[in-house]
């Protein structure tokens, strides 16, 4: 596969970087991690709507959402391990083969959870597959988006990575779309059809959806930055390692600055929907169509703070993003509580735009906190680390409504704690940010 089109390189001398293909190379890493969290959503939304009444049917209400959260939670606890096991493959052989492999791992075990049987067919056996094909779907997440965003970044002109980083992180809103979208089209069914096989169909999706990805992947070059380090000899033998001994603040910092990004997301997504449809008893479609329309707000949010980030530093957004999300987390939850359908798809459409400001640019911040050779375990870890840590967010919410007597406050508290996190992560970040110098764009 010629690479004449977007790099040059000498033994010994820079690589050159050309903008010709930055936004190629971005698009075939929003298509990937599009795929990666359309699987993501789609088992948040069935972990509130579904599981909970056809895998953990022999337990009580309360019992059997919370482990159904918890099922959803082991996703995000196996995203280290994944971390670790694809920057190793990633900073040492290529970014291009641990992206190929995230993406079959994580569309095969998607597929297959349409296909499971519940537990009145196989008893305790429906949610122990369930849960191990959670556990394939988090290791190989825990490698995806920090292998998506280093290549795009790595393709792209030093002064551009904010737009090329944000395109990537597009793919969270279009899969929220695409996800809750075919669940909207589900639910439409009768219950009884809908708890046999509707709920099914969007996982069974994708399959034709993983042959697309893979197709687009196939055919992405290899990072013209990791093909300078292969050149010179300066791959890491043990980048996780040297990740946390050399790197330990930077990661501390990386893990606090995406922690809204994820964890904010499933409170005012996963969690919000479980709370409308079960303890408000709100109507399931207007909690699922609001989460379509925050989506199509996030879109635009995203690529509007892509572009503010090159003018001002990711981390300058991130830090206000987080303020201003904890500044609302009351407030939203406050209109929540209302029931009105129009005040909960407002509150749910703002809650995500505000913590989209944040996420928008969790690419860039957090590839330019690493050097090169550490670049994809150290973007992975800190990524996958904050969901490990936010994944179980919705869980910790679920259970804190036991303590409030089914009220939102301590939900909202959870939020504004993290944005505040968050706006730590984006201060020190933008301070030790560094951009790889040996990079030189060309037309």
């Amino acid at each position: 596969m010629t690479t004449s089109n977007s790099i040059s390189h000498t033994a010994g001398a820079p690589p050159v970087i050309s903008g010709k293909d930055a936004g190629k190379i971005a698009r075939a890493a929003f298509v990937g991690t599009a795929l990666e969290w359309y699987d993501y959503y789609l088992f948040g939304t069935a972990a509130a709507l579904v599981f909970n009444r056809l895998f953990f049917t022999n337990m009580d209400p309360t019992a059997a959402l919370l482990a159904s959260f918890a099922t959803f939670g082991v996703g995000f606890a196996a995203r280290p391990i994944g971390a670790m096991i694809f920057g190793y493959i990633g900073d040492r052989y290529g970014r291009r083969p641990a992206l190929l492999t995230t993406i079959v791992m994580i569309g095969a075990a998607t597929a297959l959870i349409g296909l499971l049987p519940d537990f009145g067919t196989i008893g305790l056996a429906a949610p122990t597959l369930l849960a191990v094909l959670r556990l394939v779907q988090g290791l190989a997440v825990g490698g995806e988006w920090g292998g998506a965003v280093t290549m795009a970044v790595e393709h792209a002109p030093v002064e551009k990575r904010g737009r090329y980083a944000a395109l990537v992180q597009v793919g969270s809103p279009v899969a929220t779309l695409l996800a809750s979208g075919a669940f909207s089209l589900v639910l439409l069914f009768p219950s009884e059809f809908f708890d046999a096989w509707g709920w099914r169909i969007p996982f069974l999706l994708a399959f034709p959806m993983l042959g697309i990805a893979l197709w687009i992947r196939l055919k992405v070059e290899e990072s013209p930055i990791f093909k300078d380090l292969l050149a010179q000899g300066e791959t890491s033998k043990v980048p996780a390692f040297e990740v946390f001994r050399h790197a330990g603040g930077r990661l501390l910092i990386a893990v606090l600055a995406a922690l809204l990004g994820v964890g904010g997301f499933y409170m005012i997504t996963t969690f919000a929907v479980s709370y409308g449809s079960n303890t408000l008893k709100v109507d399931r479609n207007v909690m699922v169509n609001a989460t379509l329309v925050a989506a199509v707000a996030q879109i635009g949010v995203t690529f509007v703070m892509g572009r503010l980030a090159e003018k001002i530093g990711p981390g300058k957004v991130t830090m206000w993003g987080g303020i201003v999300s904890a500044v609302m987390a009351f407030p939203l939850f406050a209109m929540i509580d209302t029931k009105s359908p129009v005040m909960i798809i407002l509150a749910i459409t703002v809650g995500i735009m505000l913590i989209a400001v944040a996420y928008a640019v969790n690419g860039a911040l957090l590839t330019e906190l690493f050097p090169p050779k550490l670049r994809y375990s150290g973007v992975a870890l800190g990524y996958n680390i904050a969901g490990a840590t936010s994944g179980f967010m919705p869980l910790l919410a679920t259970a804190m409504l036991g303590v409030s007597g089914n009220q939102s406050w301590g939900a909202a508290l959870i939020l504004a704690i993290i944005s505040l996190l968050t706006a730590v992560g984006g201060f020190f970040g933008e301070r030790l940010r560094v951009q790889d110098k040996q990079l030189v764009t060309s037309s």
